[in-house]
Order: structure tokens, then C-alpha cells, then sequence
């Protein structure tokens, strides 16, 4: 498709042409490479989320691990604030860039309590002391709805709700302008669900932030998103404002996503 031109004036991030290829290791007689991601484009404003929608192995995720610079491009630039990010200033992206897993369990140490998770970025990012760090965890536990006094509760004994709301609180400790949240809620039932989204968007007014949500939940992408990419095999199929595409798609793959969620 079409690459979206973008205006560098009004974007807080924006993606240029980015691609990733792996080594196939399955390569018989040679040794062969598999593009994960393909020549994506996209752009964020302040304050608005983009849904990267796709099937399992549509390349979203290595999209997003290039994003917050877990993963090297092979090509591509990445550009904050016009600013352009190079791969291994992770120290200094994770200011402004955070993410947000799937399954809390894996991004969570156990035996930590809520404090202490919470404590770990400011102690890294900071040169705050103790009483101004607890200032600010006490804060953002309110944020997310977390009393302080829950403070020093360890991580195992909270149920996956409470641990997801700890990991969004240590994403926003540091006060990012973007959080990427890769199937952040797909774990979770409906009424927790509606609860997190509710929180996502709270936060999203209160603090301006940009998401770039990644899913397959049609319906939670049409209620939190202002703009969604799709993406099969690696590469970009669509790209526009969420109602437009969602009411009108051009492409057959998004079309039989569509239709896999309403049940036609």
C-alpha cells in the first residue's frame, strides 16, 4: 500500500520505512534470511493511540520491540520529537518510551512487593532520595488505582488484575509520552477488561499520554483508538482512523478480521 506522508511538525513519534529480517535457520544448503517487518511507516500525535492489529506472526510484536528498543531494524528510522533514536540508547528511550506485556508474570519479580518494583526504575533514573521516591510511588499507586497503603504487599499474593495495574504503575513512574501495550489486556475477563480500559484512558487524560496497543480484540480497539495499522506477514495492509477503516475496509484481511469477530 500507499506510504503515509508524514508531517514532522506534529508527530511525538514517527516510523520511517522500518524492517527487521531474521536469519533462517532453516535454510537447507544456505543461510537465508525471513523479514519479520517490512518497510512500515506510521506516525503518533500527543495524546491519541494507534492499533497495531494482526494475526499471530504478523510481525506487531517485533514491530513494538523496535519501537522500544528492545530490538535492532535492520533498516528504518525511528524519530521522537523529530529527534532520531539509535538502537541501544535503551537507557535513555525508556524515559520516554515504555512497555506494557501481555502476561505480568513474566515482567514481574515474585517475591518483590509493590513498593519495591516501583522503587526500582526511580533508584535507576533518578536522583531522587528514599522520601521523594515513595512520594512519587505513593502518587502513581493512586493513579492506578492501588491505595498506598498496598505498598508493601508482595507481587505473588495479587491476583492478575492487581499485577497488571503494578506493571502499568511502573511503566508511568517515570512519566513516559508513550506507552506501547503488547495484548495487555487479552489475558484478563470481560469486567476487568472494562476496568482496564477505563484506566487506560483515565491515565491517557490525566497525564496526555500516546498507546500503541497491539491486539486482535476488535472491539477494544474500536473503543480506545483514534488510528489503526494492520499488518500481515510483515507487512502494512492498512492505515487510517480507526472508525474509517473498521467501517470500510480495503483490504480482504482486514475485512475477514472484522467479520471473525462479529461472527458473519
Amino acid at each position: 500500500m500507499e506510504k503515509p506522508q508524514i508531517n514532522s511538525d506534529r508527530y511525538l513519534l514517527q516510523v520511517e520505512d522500518l524492517s527487521k529480517s531474521f536469519r533462517d535457520h532453516n535454510a537447507f544448503w544456505h543461510s537465508g534470511s525471513f523479514a519479520a517487518v517490512c518497510d512500515i511507516s506510521f506516525s503518533l500525535e500527543k495524546g491519541t493511540t494507534l492499533a497495531i492489529v494482526g494475526a499471530n506472526g504478523s510481525g506487531k510484536s517485533t514491530l513494538a520491540k523496535m519501537i522500544s528498543g528492545v530490538t535492532k531494524p535492520t533498516k528504518g528510522r525511528i524519530l521522537f520529537k523529530g529527534r532520531e533514536l539509535k538502537f541501544g540508547d535503551y537507557q535513555s528511550r525508556c524515559r520516554h518510551i515504555r512497555m506494557v506485556f501481555q502476561d505480568p508474570d513474566n515482567s514481574l519479580i515474585p517475591h518483590l512487593n509493590i513498593g519495591q518494583v516501583l522503587d526500582t526504575p526511580l533508584r535507576l533514573s533518578t536522583p531522587w532520595d528514599e522520601e521523594q521516591r515513595n512520594q512519587k510511588i505513593y502518587q502513581t499507586l493512586r493513579l492506578v488505582g492501588i491505595s498506598p497503603d498496598h505498598a508493601n504487599i508482595p507481587i505473588y499474593t495479587l491476583s492478575q488484575s492487581q499485577k497488571q495495574r503494578v506493571a502499568l504503575a511502573r511503566a508511568v513512574i517515570l512519566e513516559p509520552e508513550i506507552l506501547v501495550l503488547d495484548n495487555a489486556l487479552s489475558s484478563m475477563d470481560a469486567s476487568v477488561k472494562t476496568q482496564l480500559i477505563n484506566l487506560l484512558l483515565n491515565l491517557q487524560k490525566q497525564l496526555g499520554i500516546s498507546y500503541i496497543y497491539l491486539g486482535q480484540h476488535v472491539g477494544i480497539i474500536k473503543h480506545i483508538s483514534d488510528n489503526i495499522l494492520v499488518m500481515k506477514a510483515g507487512h502494512m495492509v492498512e492505515y487510517g482512523n480507526t472508525r474509517e477503516v473498521l467501517s470500510n475496509p480495503a483490504d480482504d484481511f482486514t475485512r475477514r478480521l472484522i467479520e471473525s469477530h462479529f461472527g458473519h
